[in-house]
């Protein structure tokens, strides 16, 4: 079954040069000649490369069959992430480099998801809020105001502005969408 670029949503993954990948973002524009045209931001899941390409909106696109399983981050050794799938033990690895940013959002122990694509592993993700330990910060300044904030680094390394009533060795609920503080854990 194929897709048009017609068709295309935020979050549609199709095959393009052979390669899997994801729909970012999207536009239809209509020039004042000519068919419509999308234009579109996609990221290849092989290489995590993003790029803005257009197609005319009748192009046919094959879909990518992602495969998603749930699984624990188990330990990091050099740049390579160590995942066990918890019903066949299966151990899966991935480069840091596929990772990415979601490096700052994953401690031992936690369940992520996993993404193969013809039995590839591609990528992890991770939930929308994750709760980290504050390692790094300066201490409260008294008489500051409520709303102002400080630099802070949590136990994955990961850099955010949190309240100044925070303090090290607490816990804080984070956003992995944009990585700011959401609350206290």
């Amino acid at each position: 079954m194929a897709i048009e670029a017609g068709d295309f949503k935020t979050g549609l993954t199709v095959i393009v040069d052979g390669d899997p990948w994801v729909v970012l973002d999207f536009m239809h524009v209509k020039p004042g000649k000519g068919a419509a045209i999308l234009k579109t931001k996609m990221k290849n899941l092989k290489t995590g490369s993003t790029q803005e390409r257009n197609f005319n909106a009748s192009t046919k696109f094959e879909p990518a069959m992602i495969e998603k399983k749930t699984a624990q981050y188990s330990y990091k050794d050099g740049n390579t992430y160590y995942f066990m799938d918890q019903e066949t033990f299966d151990t899966y690895e991935l480069d840091e480099s596929r990772v990415g940013d979601n490096k700052y959002y994953i401690i031992e122990g936690m369940e992520v998801g996993l993404m193969f694509f013809d039995g590839e592993l591609l990528s992890v993700s991770v939930p929308d809020r994750v709760t980290l330990t504050i390692t790094e910060t300066t201490p409260a300044i008294k008489g500051a105001a409520s709303n102002q904030t400080k630099d802070a680094v949590t136990e994955t390394g990961l850099k955010l502005r949190i309240p100044q009533f925070i303090s090290e060795g607490e816990k804080v609920i984070v956003s992995t969408a944009d990585g700011k503080y959401s609350s206290r854990a």
